[in-house]
């Protein structure tokens, strides 16, 4: 199955971005430490113009803590300024203000050196539907400002929200691209809820999942479905942990949908555990 989402919300908020960078101080990428490269859209590199860019990886509570850390080293080895945040409990968003600070000290040095006053910075944050902008957002403000909700595409236009009296924050539309070189990449952003599932084949991305859980987390499918033996076979998987939950259809046939939108569901929600659905090693690897 061929993923790819790209309405026309989505070209229009990136011709805005690239209009409003031009007086846009520090980028912030907001990546979902779940998949951080796949959620990387390689479009901001190009609309970032060489602004100073402050990476967080979001939504650890849900990712694996073990490459979590692997992943925000695999980034500053490449000179990213990395912090790892929770933006549902806040966890490492007080690093935030102090890093846009530090990444917009030379450009306000050298605006005191011409005698200019100092003013807010102004920060724009930059990611992928769903992966947490509004939720960050309302927290770094300590109030509601911007819709949140559990699926992509509720942030619809651009507002510039202040965030004490240091910055001046920018929240727009979660931005994809227009096509998935690689169509694993699609099956991530799939899983972890940033396509819009209307468009989706549940029991596809459900499989995908499956496989990979086996392969990585082989534990998580034993203790969450109670699974001695795990089949070789992806679908017998598939199969036994309909039978496990009781999704049976008349004449004992697996309910496939149900099956499939659960396994999808406890992934998303963290039930499953802390899963992480790439890792920098298999990036280097490849590279090798």
């Amino acid at each position: 199955m061929a993923i790819q989402w790209y309405p026309g919300h989505m070209a229009k908020a990136r011709r805005e971005v690239t209009e409003k960078l031009k007086i846009i101080d520090v980028v912030i990428e907001l990546l979902d430490a779940r998949a951080p490269l796949s959620s990387r859209n390689p479009v901001i590199d190009e609309l970032a113009q060489g602004k100073p860019r402050l990476i967080l990886l979001n939504k650890t509570d849900l990712a694996d803590p073990i490459q979590t850390k692997a992943w925000a080293q695999y980034f500053r080895r490449q000179g990213a300024y990395v912090i790892s945040i929770n933006s549902q409990n806040g966890h490492g968003t007080e690093k935030i203000d102090a890093a846009c600070k530090e990444l917009a000290n030379p450009l306000f040095e050298k605006w005191k050196s011409k005698g200019m006053k100092p003013r807010a910075i102004r920060v724009v944050i930059l990611g992928i539907p769903n992966v947490g902008k509004s939720t960050l957002i309302n927290r770094l403000a300590s109030k509601r400002t911007a819709n949140v909700g559990d699926r992509p595409g509720i942030t619809k236009r651009q507002q510039w929200i202040k965030i004490g009296t240091s910055l001046e924050l920018l929240d727009t539309p979660g931005i994809l691209w227009p096509k998935f070189e690689d169509q694993i990449t699609g099956y991530r952003l799939a899983a972890t809820g940033a396509i819009k599932d209307e468009l989706l084949d549940f029991q596809d991305i459900a499989l995908f999942v499956l496989k990979y859980l086996k392969r990585e987390y082989p534990n998580v499918i034993r203790d969450r479905y109670r699974v001695d033996e795990l089949p070789e076979d992806d679908v017998a998987l598939f199969d036994l942990i309909g039978e496990k939950r009781g999704f049976l259809q008349k004449g004992g046939y697996v309910d496939y949908d149900k099956t499939a939108e659960t396994i999808l569901r406890e992934l998303r929600s963290g039930t499953l555990g802390a899963v992480t659905l790439e890792k920098p090693s298999d990036i280097e690897e490849k590279t090798v």
